[in-house]
């Protein structure tokens, strides 16, 4: 399987090393990328133990983003810049057959020796 975060990248060589054990990812771009992969995946577990404490979304919220990634088609991840604790990237995804961006900068730290989302501008 490709991986969604690269199309040059196969997912067992890339994002489902993060997913199998967050203590792996060395950077704020590498968790960025397999946050993403995770959001293509509905992977909310992985987005959760990616997810800084203070931020976590709740039970509920969770359960709504579960259904709304599935609910869309991920078309490709576009980072545009990075430093060591911020990514800028974009996202793109079809819903009800019209093309979306989300375009965000996001704030990575680390929690108990692992990378984590902080939040977004």
């Amino acid at each position: 399987m490709i991986c969604p975060c690269n199309p040059n990248n196969l997912y067992k060589n890339c994002c489902k090393k993060a997913h199998k054990d967050i203590i792996t990812v060395s950077s704020a771009e590498e968790l960025m990328r397999s946050r993403y992969s995770a959001f293509v995946l509905a992977d909310v577990l992985y987005l959760h133990k990616s997810h800084h404490s203070s931020t976590r979304l709740s039970k509920k919220e969770y359960k709504e983003l579960e259904k709304w990634t599935k609910s869309v088609e991920w078309v490709k991840l576009e980072i545009l810049n990075f430093t060591e604790n911020t990514v800028n990237f974009k996202a793109f995804f079809l819903e009800n057959g019209n093309l979306e961006v989300i375009e965000e900068h996001s704030t990575f730290c680390k929690e108990n020796n692992n990378w984590v989302y902080l939040n977004a501008k």
